[in-house]
């Protein structure tokens, strides 16, 4: 399924902030007791939250009357009440603005009383002066029926509708929209569950054509593979999104930070020409690339928004997001290799690597891959080397023994790399057969990363570690001993999270010079915003963000 949402691009002089959209930031309100709420919901509107929606289920108890009264009239901000009761093996799920959410099992809460009090908690609440209350659809009929036509003028009804298994096809989708409409509902609201990322899409293209509608539509997807429906909302049309005051405090799975929303993501800056960009990965939670970037297209102005994506077929990534505002994709672990053959043309020197990490949607729509992680990594190791040599005309890595593990992506970038500086290269890999074809390819040696502790014909050595070992969580991990570190002069990790993994630690235990996979992601990322926006890299701020880190 192809997602057609054609827009263009805008830079704004500058660096001057893009008008604002109108998409809604609501806060997920949850603890035991209503003094708790109101504490919480001024920190909602510290952190930038719109409004915020009150988890009446999570209260440890409730007096309907007072405590309602209490929420509405001390809130500093629109209040969503929701009161759901629980889906065994699921998360909750939330709603939003002064609502009031009280819904049954098959919605996903805490709340375990009868039908009937939840229906007069929610009549309660449009009498006391809520802005929205959350009628599920499987419940509007009964509540219509029990409000006898005295619906508040001023109270917003939204009808909602959550899957945590799936997310239906698009014409199941389009059907639900229809009956949530008919049902009288002021705003539409459904969430279904991600099993893939491309199932965004559907999603997607539901809130696009459903603006020819006069009733606004919220639309989440839930889960990890789900985040960019939350982020995108305010191009897509979007009635709001949910963002958290605490990273792990959510009310539905796969909801960022209010904090993320605005410093990270660039959110009120968000609309219909914004280019979409990101990182393509299994794991990627952990990458810092959206800090980089987002930071550095709000230094400028650059209408453009960059997020992970947990991806687990490249090839069904592309056809489904196929559309010019899905402008270019940098790739990480384990893509690198297969995403080679979704380009319509790849760079000589990525394809000799046999490996791309950089993606660009061309204005003809063909995607261009190519490879800057040898250009970063290589450049970071030159510089730490010609530290400590005398100045050379050639690189200080030639003659030198370099020693790759791993022969994925990253490991025949890095392999490649040396073998242009004049390195003599070996390819150590858990798997023997996939070192040996690497190392015919770049004329080098091969070996079992077994064997590497003991490998050690010179005492001058490079050592570049391009696999996932070491990386968060498994910070304990290294690929070699402490011991056969001192046969290197310099040690290379791609891992950045943690900066210092205990491979780097282990070596300046040992004396040996370290880079940090942090030198290369900077390096090979210069590149890539270059391509991604036509613009100056900026350097100098691209290392203030990652001196942290």
């Amino acid at each position: 399924m192809e997602l057609v949402v054609e827009s263009g691009v805008k830079k704004m002089e500058g660096g001057e902030a893009m008008r604002r959209n109108q998409t809604l930031i609501c806060a997920p309100i949850m603890a035991d007791t209503v003094d708790q709420m109101l504490n919480l919901m001024q920190n909602a509107k510290t952190s930038g939250a719109d409004l915020v929606e009150v988890r009446l289920d999570s209260l440890k108890s409730f007096n309907p009357q007072s405590d309602i009264d209490t929420i509405v009239k001390q809130s500093p901000l629109p209040t969503l009440f929701t009161y759901r009761t629980p889906i065994a093996g699921t998360q909750k799920d939330i709603n939003f603005s002064v609502w009031l959410s009280i819904t049954p099992t098959w919605e996903g809460g805490q709340y375990a009383g009868d039908e009937a009090s939840r229906l007069d908690a929610l009549r309660l609440a449009m009498e006391l002066g809520a802005d929205y209350i959350d009628v599920e659809l499987k419940a509007i009929d009964e509540f219509n029926t029990a409000l006898h036509g005295n619906k508040s003028a001023k109270c917003k009804v939204i009808v909602s509708s959550h899957n945590y298994d799936n997310t239906p096809s698009s014409e199941e989708l389009g059907n639900l929209v229809a009956r949530i409409q008919a049902s009288g509902a002021d705003i539409v609201k459904f969430a279904t569950t991600a099993l893939d990322i491309t199932d965004v899409a559907r999603v997607f293209q539901i809130t696009v054509h459903s603006q020819v509608s006069s009733v606004p539509i919220i639309a989440m997807v839930m889960g990890e593979k789900g985040l960019m429906s939350r982020i995108l909302c305010p191009k897509f049309g979007g009635y709001l999104t949910f963002g958290t005051l605490e990273v792990g405090k959510v009310s539905a799975p796969g909801q960022p930070t209010i904090k993320d929303l605005l410093n990270i993501y660039n959110f009120r800056q968000l609309g219909p020409d914004t280019k979409i960009f990101g990182i393509i990965g299994k794991p990627v939670s952990h990458s810092k690339s959206p800090l980089l970037y987002n930071e550095a297209f709000r230094s400028v102005g650059f209408n453009g928004v960059y997020m992970p994506l947990l991806v687990d077929d490249v090839a069904t990534l592309f056809r489904t997001y196929s559309s010019l505002d899905f402008a270019g994709f940098s790739c990480t672990i384990p893509h690198k290799e297969a995403i080679v053959d979704c380009c319509d043309e790849v760079d000589p020197t990525a394809k000799l690597i046999g490996a791309v990490n950089c993606v660009v949607r061309r204005p003809d729509g063909k995607l261009f891959g190519c490879n800057t992680d040898y250009v970063g990594a290589i450049s970071a190791i030159e510089e730490v080397l010609q530290g400590s040599q005398p100045i050379m005309s050639g690189s200080p890595l030639a003659g030198k023994l370099f020693v790759v593990i791993g022969a994925g992506g990253a490991g025949k970038a890095l392999a490649y790399g040396a073998k242009e500086k004049g390195a003599r290269v070996v390819i150590a890999n858990r798997t023997y057969e996939r070192a040996r074809e690497l190392a015919d390819v770049v004329g080098g040696q091969a070996l079992s990363l077994d064997e590497l502790s003991n490998f050690h014909p010179e005492t001058d050595m490079i050592l570049a570690n391009t696999t996932s070992i070491g990386m968060q969580p498994k910070v304990d991990d290294t690929p070699i001993s402490k011991e056969a570190l001192r046969y290197y002069s310099l040690v290379f990790d791609a891992v950045y999270t943690p900066k210092i993994t205990r491979l780097l630690r282990e070596a300046q235990e040992s004396g040996v010079n370290i880079v940090t996979g942090v030198e290369m992601f900077i390096g090979q990322a210069y590149e890539q915003y270059e391509r991604f926006t036509g613009l100056p890299a900026p350097k100098e701020l691209f290392k203030k963000i990652m001196a942290g880190y």
